[in-house]
């Protein structure tokens, strides 16, 4: 039997960091590339993403429409959702994340942060300000407290800590090359497909 399936969002679902295409229509993407400068060296995720939101304006309906028209979710994702009903785990937000999955057909567990979209710039609402023990910031590993061995889809630095819990990582991007620095060992994808044949193949 597989373990429970708990996947990354931005970056790892969507083809491209969901954040970064509504700041691109809607905020300052410049701020975006300062802000992903400053990260790990002179601020905090949770710190890089409020700085991030305040750019943006606009309403959150016309900023949702948006997002279910323009986010693209990677290949094979609905095919694992099916199978597996992964929890989805991210540092976005239910307000973007729950319609682009509605428009997927797909209702999914969603542990994501909240937005506070105000005229004069969006506010973040985190779901936890508690610092993990591990990496001294608030983390998922507190979304995935409980759950017992567990398989973890990523991307990111967002994923860095929890995927060290993981009893099996499919890893891509920055997250692989930080598994690669560490001799972590994980299973590379493209897409879901490839995560879903992994998972459907007989245990050596």
């Amino acid at each position: 039997m597989t373990p429970p399936v708990v996947v990354d969002w931005d970056g790892t679902v969507t083809e491209v960091d969901s954040l970064q295409l509504v700041l691109g229509a809607f905020g300052d993407e410049r701020a975006y590339d300062r802000a992903e400068e400053a990260l790990g060296r002179t601020a905090t995720l949770h710190e890089v993403i409020a700085l991030e939101l305040r750019t943006v304006r606009a309403p959150l309906d016309d900023v949702v429409a948006w997002a279910q028209e323009h986010v693209r979710v990677r290949h094979g994702f609905a095919e694992l959702a099916r199978a597996y009903r992964p929890l989805v785990v991210s540092s976005g937000f239910h307000e973007l994340i729950e319609p682009v999955l509605e428009r997927e057909g797909l209702e999914l567990d969603v542990r994501a942060n909240r937005l506070d979209p105000r005229p004069d710039g969006w506010r973040a609402r985190f779901r936890s300000d508690e610092p993990c023990p591990v990496c001294g910031e608030p983390c998922k590993r507190a979304d995935v407290a409980g759950l017992g061995p567990f398989v973890f889809v990523g991307d990111g630095r967002s994923d860095f800590c929890v995927s060290l819990a993981a009893a099996r990582v499919f890893a891509r991007a920055g997250l692989a090359t930080f598994l690669d620095e560490r001799r972590v060992p994980y299973e590379p994808f493209a897409d879901f497909a490839d995560v879903v044949r992994a998972l459907a193949a007989p245990t050596p």
